[in-house]
This record gives structure tokens, C-alpha cells and sequence, in this order.
């Protein structure tokens, strides 16, 4: 067995995969590289072939039909043969001294009796044209170093989460929780992130730089413009994850408050995007989304209802709409997002 798998899922990602891949060779025989060629329709194939020749030990490539980005991480989860997992897309990459102290974490946790089941580790929003890039960390929330209960963890500043980004899931606990990402579905890694939580029952923070997070081409899924043309996709994840759990059910309450608090914050971005694409149609979806939260899962709908993101989302009038899109606009200066 590996120690880590990554899996790079690719389409038609030749101008930039080269990259990625290149910042995760420095790893020696404990890690897997699996490039998985989601159907492309340029040179990826090939580049990923050639990998593949060039580091027989260390690099599989895998062909697929298009599917889309979860299905290509689902592929990558399917072939996976290291004991943790982690996804790097296409266009990112890792920091190579923070890649070596994450090994080192890992491998120290490699034994049965001491596996974690989510390590978390920093992101950088490595946005073109801003000279200082915005880090993503947790040293707030998250004491460092050591193996971690949810009972360890102080509070997550409003608005923060783990990304994809960020996490790197033991194996077993995305086999156990029947992880499923929709094909064809943009922003299913929420999907990848929240499904398994309620699994996790040891953490470790490492206070590394670890991930550079690519924001800038033009047809970049995560840019506000994009979003919003494909808003029925943030609606449906949003929806997913709603069903995925049912919040009371999670027993331990530092765990359900830190679910809750990324429900909301989800459905507070469907809200915000809603708002600002002006379109009365995705407005009415969007109400039908909370109508949905209501009926369908009323449990999760109560917990997040009345916090205080949900209550600004529902703030009526022109008003309302202004103090939503002010706050929208602060966070988007201070994380730099889109």
C-alpha cells in the first residue's frame, strides 16, 4: 500500500497539467499519482501517457469518459491505493517544502493505532495579478501538531471552512461514507468535503502553505459570471448536502455546529448569487431552494433558519438585497475569491 494517493483529475488540461504534476514528484515511492484524463479532447491523453512511461513506479494514467470533475475524482477514488487521498486539480499545484513536511506528518501516522481520519493543511488563493496572495489558514480554530477530536477545536470564523483545498481524507473514510459525486455537476467539491464529516473522528492540523488555489482564467468554474450561468449546479450541490445528513443526528455538538455553519454558508452563496445575477426566474429558484430546505430536510432548515448569515439572506426589499451584497462584496476583498 501507498501512503498518498493524489489524484489529478484532467480535461483537456494540456496547456497547464504539466505543473501540477511536476510539484508532486518529489515524493519517492510513498505516493501515487494518479492522472485521470476525464474524456479529453486535446493532448492531455497523451501527456498523461507520457508521465506515465517516464515514472512507472509513481504515475498511472487512467482514461475515462467524460464525466466531469466528480466523476474524475471518483475514478481517482475507485483506483486508489494509498492509505490517505488527496485531489489536485489540473491547473494548481503544491508547495514542495510544504509537500515534504506533509509526508512527514503522514507517514508518522501511518500506523493503525494511530491514523487520523482528516488532515488539514493551508491554501493559498494564488489569484493573477495580485501581489499578495491571500493564505487560508486555521491556526484560529484548529490547535497544531497533534492528533485532534472535535472536542479540541475552538470556534471557525464566520465565512470559514475547509476546502478541498485543504483536506486530506484517510481512504477508507471516503469508501465508508459512499461518497457519490454527480457526473456532469460543477462545485461538487463541497460535496466531497461535507459528505465524510460526520466519519471524521481524528483530526491533525499542519501549519503549512501547502496548496496553490489558480484563480484566473477566463473559464474558470469558480468565477462570479460562471456561477452564475450555472447556478442550477449550485442549487442541486446545495440541495445535496442538505440530504447528505441530517444535522441532528450528529451527535458530537462542535462537529454538528461546524456542519451547520458550512450548510449555511453554502446556501447563503446560492442566496447572494441569486441576488446578484438580477434575473427574477433564478430569484424564484432560489426561493424554491429554501422552500426545499423546509419541507425536505426541516431539521437542517431550523439549525441554519435563524443564524445570522440565513437571516440576512432573508432580509426583505431593496434594503436587504444592499446590506447582502455590501457583506459579499467585504468577504470577496478579504479572501479573495472569484
Amino acid at each position: 500500500m501507498k501512503l498518498l494517493t493524489v489524484a489529478i483529475p484532467c480535461y483537456n488540461s494540456q496547456d497547464y497539467m504539466a505543473h501540477a504534476i511536476e510539484s508532486l514528484l518529489s515524493c519517492g515511492d510513498d505516493v501515487e499519482i494518479l492522472i485521470i484524463n476525464d474524456g479529453s479532447s486535446d493532448n492531455t491523453a497523451a501527456i498523461a501517457d507520457t508521465y506515465a512511461r517516464k515514472y512507472p513506479n509513481t504515475i498511472r494514467a487512467i482514461h475515462k469518459q467524460n464525466g466531469g470533475h466528480g466523476d474524475a475524482v471518483m475514478a481517482g477514488l475507485q483506483h486508489a491505493n494509498g492509505l490517505y487521498f488527496k485531489v489536485v486539480d489540473s491547473d494548481d499545484w503544491v508547495d514542495a517544502d510544504a509537500y515534504a513536511k506533509v509526508l512527514h506528518t503522514l507517514r508518522s501516522l501511518s500506523q493503525p493505532e494511530q491514523q487520523i481520519d482528516l488532515l488539514v493543511s493551508n491554501y493559498v488563493y494564488d489569484k493573477v495579478g495580485v501581489k499578495v496572495k491571500r493564505v487560508i489558514d486555521y491556526t484560529n480554530a484548529l490547535p497544531e501538531n497533534r492528533v485532534l477530536s472535535w472536542n479540541d477545536i475552538s470556534r471557525f470564523r464566520i465565512g470559514q471552512y475547509i476546502l478541498m483545498h485543504a483536506a486530506i481524507y484517510r481512504t477508507e473514510i471516503l469508501r465508508n461514507c459512499k461518497l457519490d459525486l454527480p457526473k456532469h455537476t460543477f462545485y461538487v467539491d463541497n460535496l466531497y468535503v461535507y459528505v465524510p464529516l460526520p466519519y471524521v473522528k481524528k483530526l491533525y492540523y499542519l501549519n503549512v502553505n501547502f496548496y496553490h488555489y489558480f484563480i484566473g482564467r477566463e473559464d474558470q468554474s469558480v468565477q462570479e459570471s460562471i456561477m452564475i450561468r450555472r447556478i442550477d449546479q449550485q442549487f442541486r450541490v446545495n440541495r445535496m448536502m442538505s440530504d447528505a445528513v441530517d444535522l441532528s443526528k450528529v451527535k458530537n455538538k462542535a462537529q454538528r455546529n461546524y456542519m451547520r455553519n458550512y450548510l449555511e454558508i453554502i446556501t447563503t452563496v446560492s442566496t447572494v448569487l441569486s441576488i446578484k445575477s438580477g434575473s427574477d426566474a433564478i430569484l424564484q429558484q432560489n426561493r424554491a431552494l429554501w422552500e426545499y430546505l423546509k419541507t425536505s430536510t426541516p431539521n437542517n432548515y431550523n439549525m441554519i433558519r435563524y443564524r445570522p448569515l440565513s437571516t440576512t439572506c432573508k432580509l426583505p426589499g431593496k434594503l436587504g438585497r444592499r446590506l447582502i451584497l455590501n457583506g459579499y462584496r467585504l468577504s470577496r476583498r478579504v479572501y479573495g475569491f472569484n
